[in-house]
C-alpha cells in the first residue's frame, strides 16, 4: 500500500463515501469539513437515485455512469448499514416521470424512446394505469413513463451513517476546520488549516464541492472548474389519507417520498454564485410545478424550506481522477447527481488511490479533459 495518510478536504457526501471505502481496506484517513459534516449541498439534496429518468439526449457517459452506480447501491447499502448499525431508508419502488399536458406528453414520448434505444427498463403508462398505482395524482395527467429501477434512499440517513462507520474504522473527522492551502513542494502534503497545525498526508482528495476553487496551493493546472448552482428544496409532511409512494418527476417539479412520512420537493437551479438566501420566487415555482402534478400536497404541512449550493462542472458532468501530481486526488463537480454516483465514484476513486493507477473505463470524467489540448 503507497499511501499511509490520506486528507479529504469536503464532508459531503463524496468526500465521505471515499473517505469510508479507503478506511474500510486499512487506510488512514482524515476529513476536514469546513462547517458540519454533510450539512451543505449532500444534506439538502433529495436522495434520488436514477438513471433513467435523468436520460439525456448528449451525455451517455454520464447516463452508463449512473447506471452503474444504480448497480452497485444494493451492496453499498449492505455494507453501510452492516458497519454503522444505521437504515438508511433505501426504496426500490420506481419513479415515475409524468406529463399533465400536450406538450409535456410529446416531450415524454421522445424522452421514452431514447430511454429504449439506451436499453432503460422503462414501460408507458396511461393516465388511467398512473392514477391506479399513485391515486394522488392529478387527474390532468396525460400519461407517465415508470422507470422501476430508479429508486431513492434517505440522504441524511446515508451521510450519518456514513460519519459513524469512518469513525468505526478509526478515521478522524475535523469539522469546522477550513483548509487555508496545500504545500505539496516536499515528499509528503502539508495541508495548512486556517487555525492549528498543518496536517502531514501521503495523498490528499479535494472533494470540497462548490468550493473546491477555494484551496490555496493546488496547481493551476489542477483547480477543477466547478461552480455553485443554487438549489431551493422544500421538505412536506404527508399526513393520512393523502401519501405517495414513488418518486414522482413532473415537468416543473420532483416529490421523494420518504418512509417515516416526510415528501421531499424540488428544486430550482439558479446560477447566483454563492447567495444562500431562500427566496419568496424558488419556493413558489417549486411548489408550483409540484402541485401541479400532485394538488394534494396543498394541505400538507411544510416542515422547511432550504438552499443547497450544488458543485456545477463546467461541462455539468463529475470530475474523479488524479491532477498531474499523483498525491491529489480530485472528485467534485458531481453537480445534482451526487448522491446516485457517490457509490460508483468512492469504488472507483478508492481503487484508483489504493493501486495508484486509474481505470481506463471512466477516463472520461478525469480532471486531465479541461487542461488536454
Amino acid at each position: 500500500m503507497k499511501d499511509t495518510h490520506t486528507v479529504i478536504i469536503g464532508g459531503g457526501v463524496i468526500g465521505l463515501s471515499i473517505a469510508w471505502r479507503l478506511a474500510r481496506a486499512g487506510r488512514r484517513v482524515t476529513i476536514v469539513e469546513r462547517g458540519k459534516i454533510g450539512y451543505e449541498a449532500s444534506r439538502l439534496a433529495a436522495g434520488i437515485l436514477g438513471a433513467a429518468a435523468e436520460v439525456g439526449f448528449e451525455e451517455s457517459e454520464l447516463y452508463d455512469l449512473c447506471r452503474h452506480s444504480l448497480e452497485i447501491w444494493p451492496d453499498f447499502v449492505r455494507e453501510l448499514e452492516a458497519d454503522s448499525g444505521m437504515v438508511v431508508d433505501y426504496r426500490s419502488n420506481g419513479t415515475l416521470i409524468v406529463a399533465n399536458d400536450r406538450d409535456s406528453t410529446e416531450a415524454l414520448r421522445r424522452e421514452y424512446a431514447f430511454q429504449q434505444e439506451q436499453g432503460y427498463s422503462v414501460e408507458w403508462l396511461s393516465a388511467s394505469d398512473v392514477l391506479e398505482v399513485e391515486p394522488f395524482l392529478s387527474p390532468k395527467i396525460v400519461a407517465a413513463v415508470s422507470a422501476s429501477k430508479d429508486h431513492s434512499v434517505d440522504n441524511r440517513k446515508v451521510l450519518k451513517a456514513l460519519h459513524a462507520s469512518i469513525l468505526k474504522l478509526g478515521g478522524t473527522v475535523l469539522e469546522h476546520t477550513e483548509v487555508r492551502e496545500l504545500d505539496m513542494k516536499g515528499p509528503e502534503v502539508l495541508t495548512h488549516l486556517r487555525i492549528g497545525e498543518p496536517l502531514k498526508s501521503s495523498s490528499v482528495v479535494l472533494s470540497a464541492g462548490a468550493w473546491s476553487r477555494q484551496i490555496g496551493g493546488i496547481p493551476e493546472a489542477a483547480v477543477p472548474p466547478v461552480r455553485p448552482v443554487k438549489g431551493q428544496i422544500l421538505e412536506l409532511q404527508m399526513e393520512d389519507p393523502f401519501t405517495l409512494h414513488h418518486v414522482i418527476r413532473g415537468p416543473g417539479a420532483y416529490l421523494v417520498p420518504r418512509s417515516d412520512g416526510r415528501l421531499i420537493v424540488g428544486a430550482t437551479s439558479e446560477e447566483m454564485g454563492f447567495d444562500k438566501r431562500l427566496t419568496a420566487g424558488g419556493v413558489y415555482k417549486v411548489l408550483e410545478g409540484a402541485w401541479e402534478v400532485v394538488p394534494g400536497i396543498y394541505d400538507q404541512k411544510m416542515l422547511f424550506a432550504d438552499v443547497g449550493l450544488r458543485p456545477g462542472s463546467r461541462d455539468h458532468q463529475p470530475i474523479f481522477g488524479f491532477a498531474d501530481d499523483p498525491r491529489l486526488y480530485i472528485a467534485t463537480g458531481h453537480f445534482r447527481h451526487g448522491v446516485v454516483l457517490a457509490a460508483v465514484t468512492a469504488m472507483e476513486s478508492a481503487k484508483s488511490m489504493l493501486s495508484g493507477s486509474e481505470s481506463k473505463k471512466y477516463a472520461h470524467f478525469s480532471p486531465s479533459r479541461f487542461t488536454s489540448s
